[in-house]
């Protein structure tokens, strides 16, 4: 937040180290957030995930973008609850807030698109079967290829606070 003499404040502009940074956070704390998922979650979440999953992978199916990123981050989010510590979700909650609009709106090729929807997989997969060291690498890696998707997009912010994508 930067403060305006005479104009009050408005959210600090994002630099592509910020986003790294950030993400770099956000990596951490989802890593942990699937460790600790796996040791508490309970047998009603993991089938609220899978649906959440599946419903995903229809949108993808369809070529819903926006609908996709929609169960994308309820997935995440579930996740995040499923970890049972509220101490996370608000470190969370308050990293995702800065790059949400990064996170959930940039485009993606058919590849990286496609490797997202494996990934999600891949990440069911582990949490289906408690697998928290797996599922905390899973998590890493889809951040890591997450960050690199948005930098390489050319994430810009104007001064209003929208979001640009200049060429990369």
């Amino acid at each position: 937040m930067q403060l305006l003499p005479n104009r009050g404040s408005r959210a600090a502009k994002l630099t592509d180290k910020d986003m790294r940074d950030l993400f770099e956070v956000c990596q951490g704390l989802e890593a942990l957030a699937g460790e600790l998922a796996c040791e508490r979650i309970t047998d009603g979440e993991i089938e609220q995930i899978a649906a959440a999953q599946a419903a995903m992978a229809q949108h993808y199916r369809g070529g819903d973008l926006i609908e996709y990123y929609r169960c994308n981050r309820a997935i995440h989010e579930a996740i995040v609850t499923a970890a049972g510590n509220p101490v996370l979700a608000g470190l969370y909650a308050s990293v995702t807030a800065r790059i949400r609009r990064a996170r959930y709106v940039t485009p993606m090729t058919p590849q990286r698109w496609a490797l997202a929807v494996m990934e999600h997989e891949a990440i069911l997969n582990a949490l289906q079967r408690r697998d928290c060291t797996g599922l905390s690498h899973i998590l890493r890696a889809h951040l890591r290829h997450k960050r690199e998707e948005v930098l390489q997009a050319g994430f810009a912010e104007t001064d209003s606070g929208d979001l640009t994508w200049r060429s990369a």
